[in-house]
């Protein structure tokens, strides 16, 4: 008997749990609904709350958040498939640059070798969010691309350290930033750019998991944001605008790259004799004109000598010179005429390489009509200049450097008493009214601004002027832009100059519309004065100063103060 009850309990389960089961089914899909599930709320960006567009900000594309960003779909497929391609060659730079590293730490620290067990950077690319270009005045292009790379590679790293193995693996990388990418100078020698300069806009985002002999090391408490900070300072501090990467394409010759000057050439044009007659009243109106080759500043001009065949100048002229062993130095004798264009009376020109530094040497030069010597015309006789040249390099400067927060007690500091400062001791302040008894050059570059604001425009046209000595530099305009990259240098030539003097940075905008006279005018948006004496004591000067009569406008300057 008990074996039947057992027979009818296991035979009664074997058909009702089948069947409760698919009661129960159709009871909970047709017979019920969840009363916590509702439909998702739909509105508009301009009814969200603040907090919730600070979480979704992030996620927009800039040409989305920014009218002056472009999509570029196109170029997002073609890295795509170039991509495999790609990959080999980054991964072949990534793996000779880091072999001279592996090689300084080889047999240091009980290490025995080093190597890439595996290195390729994943099938996923990069991805260009947007890009914007930069309109500028100069033979140059600007574009700042968007990227974010979300990628997979599998790049492990293995150290023998005595017998043992240490293997380290990188993972899942993720970076985001926004680079500037500046070709320039434009040339009309393939690639068509000399040079490539890189540099950060804001410090880029980097996160990435990394693994040591398995473990995640990344998972330790406090590590990870360790790592993360540390990386970000130094790319920071690397590349992070207005430091830049330069990256040279052409020769120097074909790019144009400009060289830094190292003297000055003290010019004095005495006399000319028995000049050729250009006049129908047989005589002529003679000024000089001097220049240097490879330099892009105007030249120098002497005043005008009325009817005169044998006239005396003796003026004074100071030119920079950037390259002594290859410059040569011009004089163009010229007939001044009233109207039309200026008769040349003839010209002759120096290699500087002839000159003794420091050395004053007086030239007679026999002028010609050209520089061709196997031209019949240089035979005739056109007078003779006489000039006085000397050719004075900048004191080198020694130890590591100067910095614009005074100088260290191992820096060489600048000749004071050759300047004419006034001091006990070293640290002390001078005479602010005391004169430069040695000719310098002053150097200002005007690398960038940042923050800056337009009470007139939506998005301000900037440039920057700068005043110094009764002189005026200009950089170029930057179209609608509030963070500006110029990079221009400027030389100002000083002969005479009192301490007390300062050098004045104005950052300016302007638009430019042929229908609305109202538009054309300047508008300042701030100014800084840096004071002349601060830079010819620490001779170099290099940082952020925040603009007066703005809110949050910075100018990024560096000076450099060099003497004879």
């Amino acid at each position: 008997m008990r074996h039947l009850y057992f027979i009818f309990e296991f035979t009664g389960f074997l058909i009702g749990f089948p069947i409760g089961l698919l009661l129960g089914f159709f009871i909970f899909i047709f017979s019920s609904k969840p009363k916590d599930v509702k439909d998702p709320d739909r509105k508009s960006l301009n009814d969200c709350d603040p907090n919730s567009l600070v979480d979704l900000f992030s996620e927009i594309p800039p040409w989305v958040k920014h009218p002056d960003f472009e999509r570029i779909d196109w170029l997002n497929k073609a890295l795509h498939d170039m991509w495999p391609y790609l990959d080999k060659g980054i991964c072949k730079i990534i793996r000779n640059t880091a072999e001279s590293i592996f090689a300084e730490y080889t047999g240091k620290y009980l290490i025995n070798s080093i190597g890439f067990q595996s290195l390729n950077l994943g099938s996923l690319p990069p991805t260009i969010y947007g890009i914007r270009v930069h309109e500028t005045n100069e033979n140059e292009l600007v574009v700042e691309p968007a990227i974010r790379w979300a990628g997979i590679p599998h790049i492990t790293v293995v150290a023998k350290i005595l017998s043992a193995r240490l293997i380290v693996q990188l993972m899942d990388v993720q970076v985001f930033t926004t680079p500037r990418i500046i070709l320039r100078p434009l040339v009309p020698t393939f690639p068509c750019f000399g040079n490539i300069t890189l540099t950060l806009i804001d410090k880029p985002y980097v996160d990435f998991g990394l693994r040591v002999l398995g473990a995640d090391v990344m998972a330790v408490p406090g590590f990870y944001q360790f790592v993360q900070d540390y990386i970000r300072k130094q790319v920071a501090s690397l590349y992070l605008w207005p430091q830049t990467l330069n990256i040279p394409i052409l020769q120097d010759s074909l790019s144009g790259t400009i060289k830094k000057p190292v003297g000055i050439l003290d010019v004095k044009v005495l006399r000319a004799k028995k000049l050729l007659k250009m006049d129908i009243i047989g005589t002529s109106d003679p000024y000089v004109k001097i220049e240097l080759t490879g330099d892009r500043l105007p030249p120098k001009k002497t005043s005008i000598k009325m009817r005169n065949l044998n006239p005396e100048w003796n003026e004074d002229f100071k030119l920079t010179v950037k390259d002594p062993e290859s410059q040569f130095i011009q004089f163009h004798v010229f007939d001044w005429d009233q109207i039309g264009a200026h008769d040349s009376i003839g010209l002759q020109i120096l290699p500087l390489k002839s000159l003794s530094p420091d050395n004053t040497q007086e030239f007679t030069l026999d002028l010609v009509k050209n520089t061709n010597p196997y031209d019949p015309q240089n035979k005739k006789r056109r007078g003779q200049l006489v000039v006085q040249l000397t050719y004075s390099p900048f004191i080198e400067e020694s130890g590591s450097g100067r910095h614009n927060s005074g100088p260290s007690n191992g820096d060489r500091m600048v000749d004071r008493k050759k300047l004419g400062i006034k001091s006990r001791k070293r640290f002390m302040s001078f005479d602010m009214s005391s004169q430069l008894d040695a000719a310098g050059l002053l150097l200002v570059t005007v690398q960038g601004a940042e923050e800056l604001e337009s009470k007139l425009y939506e998005n301000p046209n900037p440039y920057v002027l700068v005043r110094f000595s009764g002189e005026k530099r200009k950089t170029k305009m930057i179209k609608k832009t509030h963070r500006p990259y110029w990079n221009e240098e400027f030389q100002f030539v000083v002969e005479e100059a009192t301490l007390k003097e300062k050098i004045r940075f104005e950052v300016k905008s302007k638009k430019r519309n042929l229908f609305a006279y109202r538009f054309r005018r300047k508008e300042l948006l701030g100014y800084i004065d840096i004071n002349f004496s601060d830079v010819v004591y620490n001779g170099r000067i290099r940082g952020q100063y925040n603009l007066i009569n703005s809110k949050n406008g910075v100018l990024h300057v560096e000076l450099h103060w060099s003497t004879t």
